[in-house]
């Protein structure tokens, strides 16, 4: 049996079965870690002081999991991907780390990542760029890629990515995995380091539908340290994997396929669009009008909410303290900001100016205002819709340093993933095949609190198409 080819469901059955133990679950993935990661580079910081404690309790066995480095882990670095906390290690877990624990799992590590998750590609790190799995000369997605390719290079069964404007789907398309950014809400954002409060989520990054499902069943939940986390029971995800999706109505916005969408997306979606459509599925195509005003809506309040969180690091509250006798306040503010990336940079002063008298009427409250429009389109498609279906990202991963040096251009990759976080929707992107050798994702996305209906066609057609694409590398 090899153990590096089980999914997370896979693993803990063979641990409960006894047909492995779990000292070798933690072997066979640090000799993986140490074999491919320097090709690779998924991590940032590796937890080796799991290899001498024992972790089998609890449903998740000891098993490891990968954390993005945004997400606090106590008495482990939490860098952000940025040169500025490249020295911090929290004095508390983040809740979703607690569950996961408490849950029985062990953190292997924490994975490179966007700096403050500002980015589509994981070459805006500080320390170094990520690799595609599928073609090392390509990006692995952002600002989650180092998670993606954590699981699909099995270097880790899963991992926690977050995603702000499609930080989790992008690199989960672009490396072939399962990623799901979910309800707004539904997953506390205790512990998450800030960049765009209103938009952000923790979310599962998996190497199938089962394993999202189940992941989510332990990480969602009310914290009353979240003032945004909703008050609700807990659901038990896995009862919707094998829902009956005969009937469901999906939607198909002809938006999403619209100019720039690469022609072997489009085909791969097409195609499982009809093999849901052999499910006993119905498809229509509709229109959601407003989404063409997202992406400058989006990048108007993510900038200004970046530049309002990111001025805590000033050298007193938060980031590099400097102590020479006689440097004042302002010397150690602007040794600071020395620190931050350029895309970082870019941001704060965009959003700072889109905040600024005069400008803010002009454009953070149009923002807002076109983000109401933009959730009203999807209100009224799914009154008529159960789920809709996209392209995860209108392009397979492109090359190394192809679109770092045209912002512009980089920002236009999010187009497809941006307005379900500015309505607050849940959405998974899964594998559906390949152009040209590389991995195509397709993008479900569904009303508030309705993960369930994603699971239950995710998880069909995840059965019809059989990919198993963590197997091929």
């Amino acid at each position: 049996m090899r153990i590096l080819d089980l999914t997370l469901f896979e693993l803990i059955n063979s641990i409960e079965n006894g047909d492995i133990i779990w000292e070798d679950v933690i072997d066979a993935y640090f000799e993986r870690i140490k074999k491919y990661d320097e090709e690779v580079r998924a991590y940032i910081t590796i937890n080796e002081k799991i290899k001498n404690e024992r972790h089998n309790n609890g449903i998740l066995k000891g098993i490891p999991i990968a954390i993005k480095d945004n997400i606090c882990t106590k008495g482990l670095r939490t860098t952000c991907g940025s040169k500025i906390l490249e020295n911090y290690i929290p004095p508390y877990d983040a809740t979703v780390i607690k569950k996961l624990k408490e849950a029985g799992a062990v953190i292997i590590g924490k994975t490179n990542m966007d700096e403050f998750a500002m980015g589509s590609s994981t070459e805006n790190s500080a320390f170094f760029i990520s690799r595609n799995p599928w073609d090392k000369t390509r990006v692995p997605g952002g600002s989650s890629g180092g998670s993606a390719i954590a699981v699909i290079m099995k270097e880790a069964v899963a991992a926690l990515g977050s995603d702000t404007g499609g930080s989790i789907r992008c690199p989960a398309s672009f490396c072939g995995i399962v990623g799901l950014k979910p309800t707004y809400g539904l997953v506390s954002r205790f512990g998450l380091i800030a960049f765009a409060n209103s938009l952000e989520q923790i979310g599962p990054m998996t190497r199938d539908v089962r394993d999202c499902a189940f992941l989510l069943n332990i990480i969602a939940g009310y914290d009353e340290m979240d003032g945004t986390s909703i008050n609700r029971p807990n659901e038990d995800y896995l009862k919707y994997l094998n829902k009956d999706i005969k009937g469901m109505r999906i939607g198909i916005p002809k938006e999403f396929f619209g100019e720039g969408t690469d022609e072997n997306v489009i085909k791969e979606i097409w195609k499982s669009i009809h093999i849901l459509e052999n499910l006993g599925v119905k498809y229509e195509e509709t229109s959601l009008p407003m989404v063409k005003y997202a992406l400058p809506a989006y990048y108007l309040i993510a900038m200004s909410e970046a530049s309002s969180n990111l001025a805590r690091y000033d050298g007193i509250r938060y980031g590099v303290r400097i102590d020479e006798e006689g440097m004042d306040w302002s010397t150690a503010f602007s040794y600071n900001r020395k620190l931050f990336g350029k895309e970082v940079k870019r941001r704060i002063i965009l959003g700072a100016f889109a905040l600024s008298a005069g400008f803010y009427e002009e454009y953070y409250v149009k923002a807002l205002k076109i983000r109401t429009l933009i959730r009203k389109d999807f209100e009224r498609a799914f009154k008529e819709f159960d789920v809709l279906i996209t392209p995860t990202m209108p392009i397979t991963a492109f090359k190394i340093g192809e679109k770092i040096h045209d912002p512009l251009a980089m920002y236009m990759i999010d187009i497809d993933t941006i307005p379900v976080n500015l309505a607050g929707l849940p959405a998974i992107s899964i594998p559906c095949g390949f152009s040209n050798g590389l991995p195509v994702g397709l993008q479900i996305i569904a009303p508030p609190l309705m993960e369930g209906k994603i699971f239950s066609i995710a998880k069909k057609l995840e059965e019809e198409l059989n990919l198993r694409m963590w197997e091929k590398l």
